[in-house]
Parts: structure tokens; sequence; C-alpha cells
């Protein structure tokens, strides 16, 4: 792209000055327009070094409500903290909410053609890298953000007398570090990386464009063009439905509901020594994977009344305080429910060497979320593949994914509601809520069914956790999640 870039025409002066009044007054009269269709919009900017990112960002700014928009600066070195997680961590934690910008001065292209260039990533990292970046940046198009993408071209003799200006003067002579310079002395190796980057990533959904950054204000006048004209697009487009991906993934095969037997049980002499046998095991393996850096991801969805807590205690019992978190999920909040559903999960992921527990999860968009009407019909369809995708992403970065399903029949539902309500120390287990899902037991099932037949990957498998004998299911799952800690730590 970069190499083929044929720069546009620069308009006289007078001409440049009128558009750019016109173009900034049309991009502060889309504001309240994007707050009431709830648009997120991010928009990106890259480009060389000295291209003059930073000073055309606070021009565009100028013409939006403070209270609208937030800047993230992601050009600084991943901290050894954000190493830990996932590549897309940091990026997507701040992605913006429903009705409002986020500007980022460099997102993720940054650190992966830093990485090429300074070796730091090789062929296959890139591929990775730059696959995760498409399928992400495709998931918020899908999910109603407008992603823009902007790269500030100038030539190499340009970014050198720019350098060389800055130097020159004590009070901006620290802008510039050894980055800068290395970078315009190997500026045809830059624009090789660049150039293919810009190709691999140029979406249909988010097109990159290449801006003329050699005269700022015209620089201003590009950019407020492609994005206003963006910005009505999105939102003359805001209610179509997105087409359904066709699933990529090996999926497994999954028995329906109905046909696993429940009749599993466990004497109480054997439950207590396996109990002890199986913690102190798991104990061992959670310093080992500590050690090991692995991060270790268990998420747990199952009928209400299942046996999921009592379930998750079992597991938390071997393990150290220190190098866990269950984190509850209910319905949510609303900072939660103004961005990618995905969102708050990604919040929440644990560092390498740590095990993250999740009381009902993602799921929930393709189970409760669509049979109560919170989200489309086209949003739950579109999330079976976004969810694999997501879980993929988890895998690739080294996370051991375990998925439960905890499953009872309806009786057994039915008389642990009952109990639940007639005991006085158990009734802030149960809700009006629970007895009026328990009216759609059918359609759950049905939703569920097709959940866990479509979402059972190769690498992040479900597994069924048959609780009517609630001490059965714990034994069952503290073997399952040894076995996998275990092949994850290359043991037996």
């Amino acid at each position: 792209m970069l190499r083929d870039y044929v720069k546009a025409q620069k308009p006289e002066e007078d001409v440049l000055k009128l558009r750019l009044k016109e173009e900034r007054a049309r991009l502060s009269g889309f504001q309240m327009k994007i707050k009431e269709k709830k648009l997120p919009v991010m928009v990106i900017f890259e480009g060389w070094d000295a291209a003059g990112k930073g000073s055309v960002l606070g021009s565009i700014i100028k013409n939006i409500d403070p209270r609208f928009f937030q800047v993230a600066t992601m050009d600084k070195p991943r901290t050894e903290e954000e190493q830990r997680y996932p590549f897309l961590y940091r990026y997507m934690v701040e992605i913006p909410e429903a009705g409002k910008f986020r500007f980022f001065d460099t997102c993720w292209m940054k650190e992966v053609t830093d990485g090429v260039l300074h070796g730091r990533i090789d062929g296959d990292g890139y591929s990775a890298r730059t696959k995760s970046i498409a399928v992400i940046e495709r998931q918020l198009s899908d999910n109603g953000y407008l992603v823009m993408k902007f790269f500030f071209h100038i030539s190499r003799k340009e970014q050198k007398k720019r350098l060389e200006d800055l130097l020159a003067e004590k009070n901006t002579e620290w802008r510039v570090n050894e980055e800068d310079l290395w970078q315009n002395r190997h500026y045809d190796e830059c624009m090789e990386v660049f150039d293919r980057y810009l190709n691999d990533t140029d979406l249909t959904c988010a097109p990159w464009y290449i801006i003329d950054a050699k005269d700022a204000k015209w620089a201003e006048l590009q950019i407020l063009q492609y994005l206003n004209q963006g910005i009505d697009t999105a939102l003359k487009n805001s209610a179509l439905a997105v087409p359904i991906r066709q699933n990529t993934f090996r999926l497994l095969q999954m028995p329906r509901l109905k046909d696993i037997p429940l009749d599993q049980t466990i004497s109480d002499e054997k439950y207590e020594k396996e109990l002890k046998k199986l913690q102190g095991e798991l104990r061992d393996l959670h310093n080992e994977i500590y050690r090991k850096k692995i991060p270790v991801v268990i998420a747990y969805e199952g009928w209400d009344a299942a046996g999921k807590g009592g379930n998750i205690k079992r597991i938390t019992g071997a393990l150290d305080p220190r190098g866990y978190v269950v984190h509850p999920i209910a319905s949510p909040e609303p900072h939660e429910k103004a961005r990618h559903f995905l969102w708050r999960f990604w919040n929440r992921l644990p560092k390498t060497g740590h095990i993250a527990i999740f009381d009902r999860t993602w799921y929930g968009r393709v189970m409760v979320e669509r049979l109560e009407g919170f989200c489309s019909e086209n949003d739950w369809q579109r999330a079976y593949n976004e969810i694999n995708e997501f879980e993929k992403e988890l895998t690739d970065w080294g996370a051991v994914v375990i998925k439960f399903w905890v499953q009872i029949d309806s009786d057994t539902q039915l008389a642990r509601f009952t109990d639940r309500q007639n005991t006085p120390e158990k009734q802030w287990k149960i809700t009006d809520e629970d007895w009026r899902n328990r009216e759609k037991w059918d359609l759950y099932e049905e939703a569920i069914n097709e959940m866990l037949q479509k979402t059972n990957t190769s690498f992040a498998p479900w597994y069924v956790l048959e609780s009517v004998d609630k001490r059965y299911a714990r034994i069952k799952a503290l073997k399952i999640v040894i076995e996998r800690l275990k092949k994850a730590c290359g043991k037996k």
C-alpha cells in the first residue's frame, strides 16, 4: 500500500482553510448523533516517527466535547506485568464504550512491526498476531464499532529534517530518541515491514487510510474527511445485520443433554479419600504452573442449583489463594453493556501462572441473553464463532481452558429449589428469577444443546459434570483439572 500510494492533490490555502472549517463543524455536529445511536468510534493513528500524529490529534479533538472522548497512548514498551497477559489484552481493555470516541496514539501495529524489525517476532509470530488483529477488528466492527485506521506517511528526507529540527532546539530535543533515529537510518527496511503489515490488515470492515502528513493542516483535513465519511456511513447502517460467518474450527461430537445418564454416584468413604488425594495433587500442580507461568481459565456453566458453587469450592480448596481469582458473573453493569460483550472477560483474564475461575461466563450471550431478548438474534448467532475465536486466542497464548457444564435433571432442580425455599439459611440462594427460568427449561435445554454442539472445539472442549450426586461431580471435576494441568506441564 505504501509503495503504491499516490498522494491526493493538496488544495490551495484558502480552499484548505474553508474545507477545514466545514469538516471541523461536521465532526462537532456528529457528537450527539453518535451518543444517541450509541456508536462506539475507535480511531487509530499509526505512522512514521515525527510524522505529526500528536499535533494533528490535538487539533482534531478540539472539535469534540471532552466528555465524549478519551485518548489512549500505547507507544510505550510493554511492561513485565503486561507481558503476562495475552498480546491483545492491553488494547482490548481500552476500547471505547457506546456513544464515545477513543483515539489511539499508535495501537497494535507498532508493537508488531517493531517486534519484527528488532527480531523479537519471527515469521510465525507475525502471522499469528496479524491474524489475531484482523479477527478482533472484524469482531469489533460486527458488534457495531466504527474502526478507523490512519497511517501518517512522510518521506525519509522529510523525517530526517524534522528530527534534525527537533534536536536543534533545547526545548524539543527530548522528543527525539534513539528509536526515532534508527528508524530514519533504516527507512527502506521499515517501509517494507510497514507496507506488508498494512496490506495484511487492510480489511473491508476496517480499511487503512494513508495520510500525506507533510503539512499538518492538510493531514488534518484528510483525516476529518475520512472520519466524517465513516461516521456518516456507520450511523446510516447501524441497524443492518451482519452476515453469520462459517465456523472454521474443528468441533468434537457432543451428546445431547437428555442422552447423558445421571445415575453416577460415589460413596461417602470413597469421596473423602479421593477428595483428599486429588486436592493434594492439585496443590502441587498449582505450584508447578506458577513456576512454568502457565495461565489457566476454568469456566463453569450449568443449571441453577446444579452445584457449581460447591464444585468451585473443592477446586479452590486445593489452591494457594494468592494464585487464583473466582469471578462470579452476574448481569453486565451499564459500562460493560456499552462495550463488546467479551470486554468484561478480557478484563478478568489471569496473569501467566495464575488461575481464573468463572462462575458463569461469556456463554450467557447464547443462553440467557438469547432467551430473554437482551441481544438481537444476529448478535447471539454471531457469538458462537466469536467465542470460539476468543478461546482460540487464549489457547494460542498458552492458556489451559477448561469448560464445565454442570448437569442435573428437572426433578433434581425442583427438589433443590424447594429445599432452599424451606430452609431459612439457604433462602438467599433462591430468587423469583430462578423460578421464572425454570418455567423455560425446555427452551434453555435447546439453547444449551446448540451451544455445546457449536463451541465444543478441539482446543477448548466441554466437560459435562453429572451432578445429581454433587460429590461425584466434584471428584470428576478435580480429575479433569488435574489431567489437563499435568498435560500442560508435560507430565503423563
